[in-house]
């Protein structure tokens, strides 16, 4: 539906917050002059979420929510979310209270002046900003973006989340994912508060370490794997060359030294079938992405058509 904003909320053990959240959502689409949904999308809560959510439902009969078997993370509810959403805007937004629910429409008139993707740019303090912004200065570098902030709520055309492969953990990279099909992307100031009630999903070194390895990933499915040849050809081109140049030198030492040197027959065996391996992996990989290029539809590519 046209200038619909579908707005998911993943929800996951937030009982202390997801009445005053609903409360506050409704009364912004109350005073707002735009058109909205709200879908609770219920991650497998083991606490109270989902009954509270369920009450707030008769007082409010056009809350639509939806119910995960298990957790399953924050990227699948807002796979779920954008599924059963019935707007042309999909807005990504958390429970815990950290956002004010009036950025939403500025964020929704900012799409509709001709972006795909809104995202905010936090303003204040918060736990972990010296983590989010080295994180976000390796992505700004490693994707050319165009926006200082993408770890933040964010409104974007449903077109483009439809579009995108998202796997666990991926949300975090959608603007870095979307750039790489072209869709455009610009950001706002958005005020960060503390948590209301609960405590962080995402906190400790393994979810650090969780996002660099994911960084990598997405870098390497967005560039190098559009070419995986061009990474492991040219990777085992070097290493059968170095193998050559060293059984060389091997051969010069056998028959002008007398002597030989096992070592380094085993390094020599050892760089060339490495090299092979390489070859041979950059082929799979090159059939595997030829068969991902087959699955893309035309659609996907496509902005408008006048």
């Amino acid at each position: 539906m046209d200038n619909l904003v579908s707005i998911v909320v993943p929800a996951y053990n937030e009982e202390g917050n997801i009445e005053l959240l609903v409360k506050k959502l409704f009364e912004m689409i109350k005073n707002s002059k735009g058109e909205y949904e709200v879908i609770i999308v219920d991650d497998g809560s083991t606490d109270k979420t989902l009954d509270i959510a369920m009450e707030m439902k008769k007082e409010y009969p056009e809350l639509r929510i939806v119910k995960h078997r298990k957790n399953f993370g924050l990227t699948q509810a807002l796979i779920t979310g954008n599924s059963v959403a019935r707007g042309d805007a999909i807005i990504l937004f958390p429970a815990d209270l950290q956002f004010d629910v009036n950025d939403i429409p500025r964020l929704n008139k900012r799409l509709r002046d001709g972006f795909d993707i809104v995202t905010g740019k936090k303003i204040g303090k918060y736990e972990k900003k010296f983590v989010s912004s080295v994180y976000n200065y390796m992505s700004r570098k490693l994707f050319n973006l165009p926006i200082t902030d993408q770890n933040s709520i964010k409104i974007m055309k449903k077109q483009v989340l439809d579009s995108l492969t998202l796997r666990k953990d991926w949300h975090r990279y959608i603007v870095s994912l979307a750039i790489e099909k072209g869709f455009t992307v610009t950001e706002i100031p958005v005020k960060l508060y503390p948590r209301y009630s609960g405590s962080s999903k995402f906190t400790g070194i393994k979810r650090v370490i969780i996002g660099l390895f994911d960084l990598i990933a997405v870098k390497i499915q967005t560039s190098l794997m559009k070419k995986p040849m061009l990474l492991f050809g040219t990777s085992g081109g070097i290493l059968v060359l170095l193998g050559l140049l060293i059984g060389f030198i091997a051969i010069l030492i056998r028959i002008f030294g007398h002597t030989g040197y096992r070592p380094i027959v085993y390094l020599t065996m050892l760089l060339i079938l490495s090299g092979l391996l390489l070859f041979v992996f950059g082929f799979i990989a090159e059939v595997l992405a030829t068969v991902v290029d087959r699955l893309e539809k035309p659609e996907d590519f496509i902005d408008k058509i006048y």
